[in-house]
């Protein structure tokens, strides 16, 4: 008997008072799942909620995109939820704590329950998309059945333990990541500032590979700009500027909003979710959260710039969409978004600060941010799109696992 004939004990899944039928249904649909005979991949997160941003989107387009790409591979997600449930669409979700002013995230709580859920799976191979009771829960799980465990980078959690809470927050966090990250058999960088970050850590095995875009979704032709200036009330002069994402620290709208206050007229900056709870601002519009990427598209491609200010973005999938919506980009020669954007897309401010940002906004309407928008589209198109990055994704999984399912069949693989 080898590992992956093992059968997971119900027991060690059944240790919820008072969860019985709603863990008893969901082991029900998960063993219903497991008779498909097929390779499967497995990706687990807790960087997965209802207003989450870039890690459900490259999830989610993953999953479409092997369901229709390589159907020789069986593929889920198990994230966490409300309560215990397996629906229909290959989304596992096990119940967890909500985390206060989160944006709805949820912290698991037992990593042996989690590795026993993955487990259950019977996977081929594991992705962790976090450092957390999720990537602890994958490497318990791969040692158990006998597959590879991938951790995916998506986020430096020391820097964010140095932002929120002190230097003094930054070497422990960073040396736990370390250990953890050094665990897994290969390791993904959405970005080399991240594979340089992973390296000063002590960790090897870094294969680099860039997020990409939905060019169907995000698209410069949902552009309407005039339904745009009705909507906020403004004239035909204003000249619009765009951020969209979650009203984080680490995104520096505040550097934003002091760069449009220091540009005055005819400069406005639109706020897509991240100005929830904010203070009114002159020349500072929020719009609530959109759920639709539809909806979004349509309101960054009816600006006339995206701009963003995190100098320590990992990578920044929000610049790609508004890349691919014809959008020119403004953002800081820093972190992940300076290794997308140039100066042929856009314009980078030396640094996170509201001078020199509004300084960069100011060079960029010097120009012809059309041509720019056109530019950054094409780039979008061309490096970007999603069937580049999920062919060689998929070649990787294939290299680790030996599982012929991952590879494109002769004839399919696309020429980049």
């Amino acid at each position: 008997m080898t590992l992956t004939d093992l059968e997971v004990q119900e027991s060690e899944i059944r240790l919820i008072p008072g969860l019985d039928v709603e863990v008893a249904e969901t082991l029900r649909a998960l063993k219903a799942s497991t008779q498909d005979e097929r390779p499967r991949l497995v990706d687990t997160t807790m960087l997965f909620a209802p207003r989450s941003g870039g890690v459900k989107r490259y999830l989610l387009s993953k999953k479409a995109w092997i369901e229709a790409n390589r159907p020789d591979v069986a593929h889920s997600l198990i994230v966490p939820g409300a309560r215990h449930r397996a629906g229909g669409d290959g989304i596992i979700r096990l119940r967890a704590t909500k985390l206060p002013f989160s944006d709805g995230y949820r912290w698991p709580n037992s990593v042996k329950r989690w590795s026993a859920w993955v487990a259950a799976m019977k996977p081929s191979i594991i992705e962790a998309g976090d450092p957390y009771t999720p990537g602890q829960g994958a490497l318990e799980a791969g040692q158990r059945v006998g597959c590879p465990v991938v951790g995916f980078c998506h986020s430096d959690p020391a820097a964010l333990a140095a932002l929120h809470f002190g230097e003094w927050a930054k070497k422990p966090v960073e040396k736990r990541w370390a250990r953890l990250f050094s665990q897994f058999d290969r390791v993904v960088s959405p970005s080399r500032y991240i594979a340089r970050r992973l390296e000063e850590a002590g960790i090897e095995n870094i294969f680099i590979r860039p997020l990409g875009v939905e060019i169907d979704t995000f698209r410069p032709d949902r552009r309407d700009r005039q339904w745009l200036l009705d909507r906020l009330g403004l004239g035909p002069d204003a000249r619009l500027l765009c951020f969209a994402g979650r009203p984080a620290k680490e995104k520096n709208v505040e550097v934003l909003i002091d760069a449009v206050q220091k540009l005055g007229a005819p400069y406005h900056l639109v706020l897509v979710g991240a100005g929830s709870g904010m203070p009114a601002e002159d020349r500072v519009i929020s719009l609530p959260y959109e759920k639709d990427p539809r909806a979004v598209a349509k309101i960054i491609a009816s600006c006339d710039a995206f701009v963003h200010a995190n100098d320590k973005e990992p990578f920044g999938l929000i610049v790609l969409e508004a890349m691919a919506c014809g959008r020119p980009v403004v953002g800081v020669n820093s972190g992940g978004v300076a290794e997308t954007v140039d100066d042929s897309v856009g314009q980078l401010a030396a640094r996170a600060d509201a001078d020199d940002y509004a300084e960069a906004v100011e060079a960029l309407f010097t120009r012809d941010i059309e041509a720019i928008g056109r530019a950054a589209r094409l780039k979008a198109e061309t490096q970007f799109a999603w069937n580049r990055v999920f062919e060689d994704l998929c070649d990787f999984y294939g290299g680790l696992t030996g599982e012929p399912g991952f590879l494109a069949r002769t004839g399919d693989r696309p020429v980049h």
